[in-house]
């Protein structure tokens, strides 16, 4: 059984020490033959870096690595001379120290090949190193780790994300004026940000991330999942006491889901190796980085949580992204929060379904906004959300409404919006967290239920009222139940065998209730 190269982002390392490596070298192949200038974006902890060294063994020429591999007998191998720019490795605490750090990667370069090249000139210096280089070996391979991160570091600080991108628009417009001596350029990130010269500079720049031909360049597919990890997989079944099928729909349903094409699902690379590691599922990549930048956008625009599942955005939200006026869905999507689950092709212009991709970052990323959204802690929300739970299961109605009541009372004032969407997105996460199926808005031919709570033995259809301070309680509740009742919503659920169960919520300011009637 092979070692699990958690961490290990080099892929000589990877070969030489004999740790697993999926064999990505059929698209690696058919990547560096899709164009010149290429720029690919994935979320972290997706395989980007150990994409990049991959390429700059192949360009090196250091056939040897891959045998054994696809691509072994599949290119004619070349050496080229491999400018590798990684700026996890690059300090840019302040826009001083990314220059400096910019210079300071081109001296190395400089010195150890010997060029004698010119330092004067941030641009210039970067451009003499190519053109040197190119004379002395061929033409140059420029490969880009993480371009954006001295920009995505920075963006709850505007002014100093503008500065790095000035350094960043400087330093790459090098590249359209040295193309009579570059081989390849590819450039890896989590954003493609407006304004940054690569993108407007390099007119043939081919942006790959929505390619249906590479959509399953990074992170792992199904078979892929089944046939490298086999003899990891029957550990973990012995290790839990599953069936292969069973730890097959387990996995699934916590790590896959990643897609960008609304076809092909790929798993999580971090989070599937940690799993076989660690034999036990849990957050694995949500725990790696929280989005607090996210949860204050989202915080500050007052969006409605229920809007992140089956969200509609048409493609223009893909193609750049502006860091003075911040678009919470692109975010969304480029950080991995949300993934492409289906494309409506129907539309003048192509719509883009974007929800939740899997288990582990709906749970968690609900987890820490409701702990924004109340300020309750983290360690107390998953406990009191399975007390929730077993209250449902026993239709202890007053019990559940009495808990919510108490989470709801540790809502500072000033948090509190008057809207109904407000308590809509408090009681949706509360569900979620829960493990209740919620099917929030669902559609009757005769209106919109507000949501659906799905139990193993019964079914709540529920519906939210809002009311202004002075509302009475009891006007709010019945008139929540008679919609229920006037609009026969419990007509889509009439082949269903389960109990029927109807709930009306109602909001006035800090003070809720309810009415609970069960329909047979």
């Amino acid at each position: 059984m092979k070692k699990l190269p958690i961490g290990i982002q080099t892929f000589a390392e990877i070969i030489k020490e004999e740790y697993l490596y999926v064999d990505k070298t059929r698209h690696i192949a058919e990547l560096i033959q899709a164009g010149k200038y290429l720029f690919l974006s994935r979320p972290r902890r997706f395989g980007k870096s150990l994409l990049v060294s991959t390429l700059s063994e192949i360009f090196s020429g250091n056939k040897a690595l891959f045998q054994g591999l696809y691509i072994y007998d599949k290119i004619k191998w070349q050496s080229h001379p491999v400018i590798h720019i990684d700026f996890a490795a690059i300090d840019f605490s302040t826009e001083i120290d990314l220059r400096e750090g910019l210079i300071q990667l081109m001296d190395g370069i400089n010195d150890d090949e010997q060029l004698n090249v010119d330092k004067r000139g941030f641009k210039a210096y970067f451009k003499n190193i190519i053109v040197a280089l190119s004379k002395k070996y061929g033409k140059v391979v420029v490969l880009v780790d993480e371009y954006d991160k001295p920009i995505v570091e920075y963006m709850d600080d505007i002014e100093m994300a503008a500065k790095n991108r000035e350094i960043l628009r400087n330093f790459f417009g090098v590249l359209k004026s040295s193309d009579a001596f570059l081989r390849f350029v590819f450039l890896t990130g989590v954003s493609k940000f407006a304004r940054v010269s690569i993108f407007s500079d390099l007119n043939h720049l081919l942006d790959i991330t929505l390619s249906k031909q590479f959509a399953t360049l990074l992170g792992y597919t199904q078979n892929e999942l089944e046939s490298y990890f086999d003899q990891h997989m029957q550990t973990l079944c012995f290790e839990l006491g599953l069936k292969k099928a069973q730890l097959l729909a387990e996995i699934k349903t916590w790590y896959d889901g990643y897609s960008w094409n609304a076809k092909d699902r790929m798993y999580n690379p971090f989070s599937i190796l940690n799993l076989f590691a660690m034999r036990r599922f849990s957050n694995y990549w949500f725990a790696t980085g929280t989005p607090t930048l996210l949860i204050k956008l989202i915080k500050q625009t007052r969006r409605d949580i229920t809007e992140f599942e089956n969200k509609a955005v048409s493609e223009i939200i893909f193609d750049s992204y502006n860091i003075e006026n911040l678009n919470v869905f692109a975010l969304l999507f480029q950080t991995g929060y949300l993934t492409i689950t289906h494309v409506d092709k129907k539309a003048r212009t192509p719509q883009y379904i974007l929800n939740y991709p899997n288990f582990e970052v709906k749970e968690a990323f609900i987890t820490y906004l409701f702990e924004s959204f109340t300020q309750n802690g983290l360690e107390e929300i998953q406990p009191t959300a399975e007390e929730l739970r077993s209250y449902l299961q026993t239709e202890n109605i007053e019990g559940f409404m009495n808990l919510i009541r108490a989470l709801f009372a540790k809502i500072p004032y000033p948090l509190h919006i008057e809207q109904e969407a407000y308590y809509h997105s408090l009681f949706y996460m509360i569900s979620i967290l829960m493990g209740v199926e919620i099917d929030l808005e669902v559609l009757t031919d005769k209106g919109r239920i507000d949501g659906v709570l799905t139990l193993e033995d019964k079914i709540y259809l529920i519906e939210f009222k809002y009311g202004k301070a002075g509302t009475s309680m009891d006007t709010l509740t019945n008139q929540a139940i008679k919609q229920i009742r006037t609009k026969n919503y419990e007509e889509r659920f009439m082949n269903e065998s389960r109990p029927r169960l109807l709930l009306g919520v109602g909001f006035v300011e800090k003070e809720m209730g309810y009415k609970l009637i069960t329909d047979n």
